[in-house]
């Protein structure tokens, strides 16, 4: 009878953990929501994000391994973030229209960039195109947020996943698997690489943006540009990042 009844106390130790996990922590769906909202078309609701991330954040409580020597909060924040950017995948709200003309802007950068040996720049990829610059910022504009849901594009070969590619949806899952944080070590080397080859401009924003976790508004006010003006600079960054990635597969 004492075995029995210790059962049903330490049920209630973890619901009340879990309750005490959900109220503490509830506010980083709503802080990603909107954060993820910011780069997202006026279509797309908030409100859906932070179910999606509430979701997120059960998973992360029931999966928690506090051996791993990985804090909670940054272990939530992964998957509420995946959580979110899987419901915005279903969602499949990009146009084609929209994906084409991300495609012709990588192969535009490629273009310029093989040719001219350096960083391309707006004007040049603009050029290469064949379209004025207000042309080129409103396709910026269009595509703004894409990359978000671009997850399933394969990034490079590797035969240790599931379907021998390696894509965004892999770096959020959990696994241990030492193959796999070989292939993650590679692939932040080849990031870097990729960061370094932007202008020191976009280098900046990104920098202000996710390092510093600045809005974009407040990166526009930090170096003297409209918040459209840095949501367009951060896609065409996205736009480049994703080329470069593309093209350096074999190195992996």
């Amino acid at each position: 009878m004492k075995n029995a009844a210790h059962v049903p106390r330490e049920k209630s130790k973890e619901r009340a953990r879990r309750d005490e996990l959900i109220t503490k922590y509830a506010y980083l769906a709503k802080l990603c929501a909107h954060r993820l909202a910011m780069r997202l078309p006026p279509s797309v609701n908030v409100d859906d994000l932070i179910s999606a991330g509430i979701m997120g954040l059960l998973d992360a409580i029931d999966k928690y391994d506090e051996g791993r020597g990985v804090k909670f909060r940054t272990y939530a924040e992964f998957r509420i973030r995946g959580a979110m950017l899987d419901e915005l995948r279903a969602m499949d709200w990009v146009p084609r229209s929209v994906r084409k003309k991300v495609q012709e802007i990588e192969q535009a950068v490629n273009r310029v960039e093989k040719r001219e040996s350096r960083p391309a720049d707006a004007e040049e990829i603009a050029e290469e195109l064949g379209v004025d610059m207000d042309t080129y910022q409103n396709m910026l504009s269009k595509a703004g947020g894409i990359e978000l849901v671009s997850l399933d594009e394969p990034l490079w070969s590797n035969d240790n996943t599931k379907d021998g590619r390696r894509t965004h949806v892999d770096l959020l899952e959990d696994n241990a698997n030492p193959d796999r944080d070989l292939m993650d070590s590679e692939f932040k080397k080849i990031l870097a690489q990729s960061i370094s080859s932007l202008t020191p401009k976009e280098q900046q924003i990104l920098s202000l943006y996710y390092q510093d976790e600045l809005t974009l508004k407040e990166v526009g006010e930090v170096m003297g540009l409209t918040e459209s003006r840095i949501c367009q600079i951060h896609t065409q960054c996205m736009i480049k990042l994703r080329s470069k990635l593309k093209t350096q597969e074999a190195r992996i």
